[in-house]
C-alpha cells in the first residue's frame, strides 16, 4: 500500500531544462498573480532553531501520525492518521476540538479552507472529503481518483482544490459545484505532492518520477519541469513570496529551486533516510526537514549550513511545520504521536 509512493520510474535526465525560445514565461512571473496578493509585510526574523528542545508531545492517533496541517487565523493543528481520522487539536495545550471519521482508509493528507471554515482531508480510500466545521460532518466527498490521494491542497480564494494520487493525476475540483475542472497529466508516476505558488494560479507538485513540475490552473498545461532529483519526490513546498521551492527526496536529499530562473539553487544532503517533509520558515531563511530517521533536521536556505537536529520521535518523522509566528515548531511522526518544540 504505502511502499507504492516510494516507487520510482525510468531515470529523468538530471539538468534542469531551460525554458526554451518563445515558450511561456515561467509561471511565477507576476502576471500570473492575484490582485489579493497582500504587501510585503517587514521583513520577519528568523526562527531561532538552534535553540529549540522538545516542549510537548501528544499521543494523538492510534497508528502513525502521516500529515499536519496550521489553521491559518486560529493556534489550531489538524493532524491526518493512518487510522483512518483526522482530528483537530488547539496548540499549545493540545485538547482535542473535532475529529473526523468516515474515510475507509488511511489519511494521508489534510489542509485547511483559507477562511478557516472548512477542511479537506485526502485518502488511500481514493477520495478527498470536505469537512464543515458549523455543520460538524462531512458536506462534499470527492471520487474520481482512481487510486489513493495523498494530499488535497485549497487554493487562496478557496473556490479550488487540487489534490494529488498515486492514479499519476492532479485534479482541479470546482468547490461550487463539487464538480472536477481539470485532470493535469503529465508525470508518469504517483504524483506525492501539490502544493500552491502563492496569490497565483499556478501549483506546483512533486512525484516518484523524480521530477518536480509547475503548471498554470488556466490552461492545465505544465509550463515548467525542474530535474535533478534522482529518486522519489516525496514532498515540496513554497516559500512565504512563491519564489523558491523546496523539495525532497527518498534519498533524503534535499533541494532548493529558483522558480523565475528555473534553476536549482542549492542541494542539502539530509540522507541516507528518506526525506518525507520540508517546511519554510516565514522569513524563508530555514528549511526544516522531516526525516525517516526520527530526526526533524533545519538548515539554512542560504547556505544549507545544519542550524540544529531535533531528536525525540521514537519513529519516523512524518511531518513538520512551523508555526507562522515563528515560536514554535510541530512535527509528526509514525511513532503515533505530534510534537511540539521551542
Amino acid at each position: 500500500e504505502r511502499s507504492a509512493r516510494r516507487s520510482v520510474s525510468e531515470a529523468r535526465a538530471s539538468s534542469a531544462r531551460a525554458p526554451s525560445r518563445g515558450a511561456p514565461s515561467p509561471p511565477a512571473s507576476d502576471a500570473g498573480r492575484d490582485a489579493s496578493a497582500p504587501e510585503d509585510e517587514e521583513h520577519p526574523e528568523p526562527v531561532p532553531v538552534e535553540n529549540f528542545k522538545l516542549s510537548k508531545t501528544f499521543k494523538g492517533h492510534l497508528m502513525s501520525v502521516s500529515n499536519i496541517a496550521l489553521h491559518p487565523k486560529k493556534s489550531i493543528l489538524a493532524t491526518a492518521s493512518d487510522d483512518a481520522t483526522w482530528k483537530m487539536w488547539d496548540l499549545p495545550n493540545g485538547n482535542l476540538i473535532m475529529s473526523g471519521d468516515g474515510h475507509k482508509d488511511w489519511v494521508a493528507g489534510v489542509n485547511f479552507h483559507p477562511a478557516g471554515t472548512h477542511l479537506a482531508s485526502a485518502s488511500g480510500d481514493c477520495t478527498v472529503k470536505i469537512w464543515d466545521f458549523a455543520q460538524k460532518r462531512c458536506t462534499m466527498t470527492l471520487t474520481e481518483h482512481t487510486a489513493a490521494v495523498w494530499n488535497a491542497a485549497f487554493h487562496d480564494t478557496g473556490d479550488y482544490l487540487a489534490s494529488c494520487s498515486l492514479d499519476h493525476s492532479v485534479r482541479l475540483w470546482d468547490l461550487h459545484t463539487a464538480r472536477c475542472r481539470l485532470a493535469f497529466r503529465g508525470h508518469v508516476d504517483s504524483v506525492n505532492e501539490v502544493c500552491w505558488q502563492p496569490f497565483t494560479n499556478n501549483f506546483a507538485t512533486g512525484s516518484s518520477d523524480k521530477t518536480v513540475s509547475l503548471w498554470d490552473m488556466r490552461t492545465g498545461l505544465c509550463a515548467q519541469t525542474l530535474y535533478g532529483h534522482l529518486n522519489s519526490v516525496n514532498h515540496l513546498t513554497f516559500n512565504t513570496n512563491g519564489d523558491v521551492i523546496a523539495s525532497c527526496d527518498a534519498d533524503g536529499l534535499v533541494k532548493l529551486w529558483d522558480v523565475r530562473m528555473v534553476a536549482e539553487m542549492l542541494s542539502v544532503d539530509c540522507g541516507p533516510h528518506p526525506a518525507n517533509k520540508v517546511s519554510f520558515d516565514r522569513a524563508g531563511e530555514t528549511v526544516a526537514v522531516a526525516s525517516d530517521d526520527g530526526t526533524v533536521k533545519c538548515f539554512g536556505s542560504n547556505d544549507g549550513e545544519l542550524l540544529a537536529e531535533l531528536r525525540g520521535h521514537e519513529d519516523a518523522v512524518q511531518g513538520v511545520l512551523f508555526d507562522p509566528n515563528g515560536e514554535f515548531l510541530v512535527s509528526c511522526s509514525s511513532d503515533h504521536t505530534f510534537r511540539l518544540w521551542s
